[in-house]
């Protein structure tokens, strides 16, 4: 059992580092199927579970920083938000990539009386549930921000990270293989992609204006610096709105929700000032995520995946309605598969997934991908918590 809070911190980073370096270095093949988020998840649960972080020592070093870090993490991860780049996506590929969320959101607010029961009851789980939504919007990001946000249970928490993995891997592999059928779609919702090629040349003519410059000390110890203390300001302020919101009767705006918010809009907005260009920026993001991911892991137990296999059909059913639903708006407005693949992707699996799908139709489409997965990181904390607001109506 470890019972010093420092030891706790560096094995938590050391299992994280490890594996990211083995990734990068070893290029093993199951890093292609089973992200190592989810080996820092399983590993450190293997732990808890063990009970070598059963102790005062790592849970105060637990409840001094995972809130600290999450804010900052919100922070750091929305700098790269520019709503002003998200323009040259056109409204026809806003429209399409808000579709995907749309009928995503129909699938979990359907299906999901179904299957509380079976996902662990719906008082543990509707929180979870919320936090995949916001996931499925943006990315892993975006589920870690939820964790304040929302009361998510760790053990729902780590079912929807095991569905997440399990229907993001088959469902991008579904999406390429439908690359060779894509003239039976367009053809039978009469697609329309005339415009296809000028969003896709405006798209990378933005992405190719960012200057990709190796980040100095000086710039990692400024945005570190700046994170924590907007982390620590947004915790403020998140105090001072929820007692205002309790003077006034609206309880339900809790500290963490008010927090949340305020450090997601102060991140949208810092994106639009020089800060948006500040080097480092998805790196520390990245550090912070795992970070955060450690700490949740090391939380929750094996013990709480025994619901997992019914989260997996509940993953797989709510793309089920995706897909129908998609099919019926395409035929409405005329939406080829190919945008609708990207857009799914930039959905479910994020900026760094979407491109794959759309080099896949053609090179040309990868910055309709990458603006598409920017667009779900900026939205999916307020789509996360507005799904929370609805599912915990069927508690």
């Amino acid at each position: 059992m470890i019972t010093n809070g420092f030891t706790y911190i560096a094995v938590l980073m050391f299992i994280a580092g490890g594996l990211l370096f083995l990734e990068k270095n070893l290029k093993w093949k199951i890093f292609n199927i089973v992200p190592p988020l989810v080996f820092i998840y399983v590993i450190n649960m293997i732990l808890c579970t063990a009970g070598v972080f059963n102790s005062d020592g790592c849970s105060a070093a637990y409840s001094a920083l995972k809130n600290n870090l999450l804010y900052a993490m919100i922070f750091v991860m929305l700098l790269r938000c520019d709503f002003r780049k998200l323009g040259k996506l056109g409204p026809r590929m806003i429209a399409i990539f808000l579709g995907c969320s749309l009928t995503l959101a129909v699938g979990f607010i359907v299906l999901y009386p179904l299957f509380a029961d079976a996902l662990g009851g719906g008082e543990k789980t509707w929180a979870a549930t919320a936090a995949l939504y916001a996931s499925w919007v943006g990315g892993s990001a975006n589920m870690a921000a939820m964790q304040d946000a929302l009361p998510v249970d760790a053990g729902a928490y780590s079912c929807a990270l095991a569905l997440d993995t399990a229907c993001y891997s088959v469902w991008i592999a579904l999406l390429l293989f439908m690359v060779k059928h894509a003239k039976k779609w367009d053809t039978a919702v009469k697609a329309d992609t005339s415009k296809l090629q000028a969003v896709a040349d405006a798209a990378n003519a933005e992405i190719a204006k960012e200057v990709q410059t190796r980040p100095s000390a000086a710039d990692w110890i400024f945005l570190i610096g700046l994170s924590l203390v907007v982390s620590a300001a947004a915790q403020f302020v998140g105090a001072k709105m929820n007692a205002g919101f309790k003077a006034i009767g609206l309880a339900m705006f809790d500290k963490g929700t008010c927090t949340t918010v305020f450090v997601t809009v102060l991140g949208l907005i810092c994106a639009m000032t020089p800060m948006g260009k500040l080097p480092a920026v998805n790196e520390l993001s990245n550090v912070y995520l795992y970070a955060v991911v450690s700490l949740l892991a090391s939380t929750a137990t094996l013990v709480d995946l025994i619901a997992a296999p019914m989260w997996v059909v509940y993953g797989a059913l709510i793309l089920v309605v995706h897909v129908i639903l998609m099919f019926l708006l395409s035929k409405l407005f005329h939406w080829d598969l190919c945008m609708c693949s990207t857009a799914s992707v930039a959905n479910i699996g994020g900026s760094a997934s979407a491109p794959i799908i759309a080099v896949a139709y053609h090179e040309s489409y990868a910055g309709i991908g990458v603006l598409m997965g920017v667009l779900g990181a900026a939205i999916g904390n307020f789509c996360g918590l507005a799904m929370g607001a609805i599912l915990q109506l069927f508690v």
